[in-house]
């Protein structure tokens, strides 16, 4: 399962469709042309050969008055190594360039200076003189935004510049720069970036960032909480069904099924300590009345 950093990172790119044109062009220094829209488009590339193909974010760069794309740019954001990705990206690449009709790039975003080399090694695909090298941007091309209108101006590049240089030296006046800015945002984005700031920041820069606000700070983002209670409550099915595994009991299929699909963390706990005695796997859901 994805992380909730990923995630959150991938919601930057969603709420502001410029943001991956903007980073080609001023931290990579890649050309992208003159566009009157940039619009997110569906991610998912599954075609006719059933298979789990969806990138994080796909954009498209629209220009005249018809809207025809221009570019479309894959966005992937990247925190650990993942031998699957050099041959998905590949198909990520070449399916948004057949569905959209335009050239197509791969953008790679990592906030992990480790992982650079790894995301940037040229995918040798097979055929004669194809080689996808995927543009990477790590920490070192995220800007540093310090300056507050800067970070009104693009709030999601003030985000990804406190999780690339949060621990750094200029982790204070990143912060002090989005305080700054985060006034002008919506609720739901402001908690959300909070929580993505703070969590990146060093001990020292957030003690005085806390200090700057009238009250207190708490995780109160409604993303990251729903996220990291999903993340429990599957954990926790997974158990139930390792129990039940380890003790060399057959899980039918409509057992497994039911437990998958349970979103009640009291449920799943009752059901972890019945998976220990249960001499049948049947036994975990007649004894709940289910």
């Amino acid at each position: 399962m994805p992380s909730v950093t990923h995630e959150a990172m991938v919601e930057l790119f969603k709420n502001r469709p410029t943001l991956a044109a903007e980073l080609l062009h001023d931290a990579l220094g890649h050309p992208v042309p003159a566009f009157m829209e940039a619009r997110i488009e569906a991610s998912d590339l599954t075609e006719i050969v059933p298979s789990n193909r969806r990138a994080d974010v796909i954009v498209v760069l629209l220009v005249g008055e018809q809207q025809r794309p221009a570019m479309a740019i894959v966005v992937e954001v990247q925190l650990s190594v993942d031998p699957d990705k050099p041959y998905s990206w590949p198909v990520y690449v070449t399916q948004t360039r057949a569905r959209h009709r335009c050239p197509t790039r791969l953008l790679v975003v990592t906030i992990d200076p480790a992982m650079v080399r790894w995301c940037s090694r040229p995918i040798d695909t097979g055929h004669p003189d194809w080689t996808l090298k995927p543009l990477v941007l790590g920490p070192e091309g995220v800007p540093v935004v310090t300056d507050a209108e800067q970070a009104r101006a693009a709030p999601e590049v003030a985000v990804l510049s406190a999780m690339a240089h949060g621990q750094g030296e200029a982790a204070e006046a990143i912060g002090a720069a989005f305080l700054t800015a985060a006034a002008g945002l919506d609720a739901e984005r402001r908690t959300v970036y909070w929580d993505l700031v703070l969590s990146s920041l060093s001990a020292a820069a957030r003690r005085t960032l806390e200090a700057m606000m009238k009250s207190g700070y708490q995780f109160q983002s409604e993303f990251a909480r729903s996220y990291v209670a999903k993340g429990k409550i599957e954990a926790k099915a997974h158990d139930v069904l390792a129990v039940l595994e380890a003790r060399g009991l057959e899980v039918p299929v409509e057992v497994r099924e039911r437990v998958l699909a349970s979103t009640d963390i009291d449920e799943l706990d009752r059901w972890i300590r019945r998976a220990a005695v249960v001499s049948d796997a049947r036994e975990l859901l007649a004894t709940t009345g289910s």
